[in-house]
């Protein structure tokens, strides 16, 4: 098992967690963590007995966004040096979202800032009911530039605008309304939920949930309806073929469990 300075990485019973572990700042991430939350998800995807992998933070937040003594130093920097550093959000932010692994966002206490970018990188994300969120960049006199492709594929134009203009702060409830989350539970209640979407996933095809992952990316972002009309047919002519199409099909008529269950 790979071991990192700012993160933990633990993998059990096929599922991967990724812990932000500085919590004496909130999990505040500098460039440190970021390097190292992209070697982690490039560990996973080539791990073979990874069915997905949860993103959480140690203590009592998630993630407080960017790590202030980081910024202060970037202040400083030149344009070139800004522009490098900038590369390393980006980076994080677009490793996480084409992990090949189903992902899942577990937040808690605050996301502020760039940690809404982790979060909404990820296909799924919970959080409790009492978690303070902010796209608070503008109160600063930035923006949340990195961050937006994946925030406004969450939330849209209008609801992205009403978020990153105001840098207004939300709960959980409020960011499911948004659709920044999937969904906002009880604080008690928020393992029990998820615990319920690993288990549904690990009943899932691994390789199946690969290829559904690049087919929704493909179809949202590439191809137009009547490119769409022959690559559907084709990538399911092509699954339907291969062993683990054989296996799922074949428990089904048997009405048995397939074996990536076992």
């Amino acid at each position: 098992m790979k071991t990192y300075d700012t993160i933990e990485l633990k993998i059990e019973e096929r599922v991967a967690t990724i812990w932000l572990n500085r919590p004496r700042v909130h999990n505040a991430f500098n460039n440190k963590m970021l390097d190292e939350l992209v070697d982690s998800i490039e560990y996973i995807n080539n791990s073979k007995d990874v069915v997905c992998a949860v993103i959480r933070g140690k203590g009592k937040s998630f993630c407080a966004g960017v790590d202030i003594n980081w910024m202060k130093d970037v202040a400083k920097n030149t344009y070139e040096e800004n522009y490098n550093e900038s590369l390393r959000l980006s980076k994080c932010f677009y490793t996480i979202y084409h992990c090949k692994k189903p992902t899942i966002a577990l937040i808690h206490g605050v996301c502020l800032g760039g940690a809404n970018g982790i979060l909404a990188a990820c296909d799924m994300a919970y959080c409790a009911n009492n978690t303070v969120f902010s796209l608070s960049e503008v109160k600063i006199g930035v923006i949340p530039a990195c961050i937006s492709p994946y925030v406004i594929k969450r939330v849209g134009e209008y609801g992205a605008k009403d978020l990153m203009i105001t840098g207004n702060r939300i709960n959980g409830k409020k960011a499911e309304w948004y659709r920044l989350v999937n969904k906002s539970v009880e604080p008690e209640k928020l393992e029990e939920h998820v615990n319920s979407i690993i288990a549904l996933l690990k009943t899932s095809g691994p390789k199946a949930m690969t290829h559904c992952k690049n087919l929704i990316y493909n179809v949202a972002n590439k191809l137009t309806l009547e490119e769409a009309y022959d690559y559907t047919a084709k990538i399911i002519a092509d699954i339907r073929a291969s062993d683990e199409g054989q296996e799922g099909m074949a428990a089904f008529l048997e009405k048995r469990k397939p074996k990536w269950c076992e």
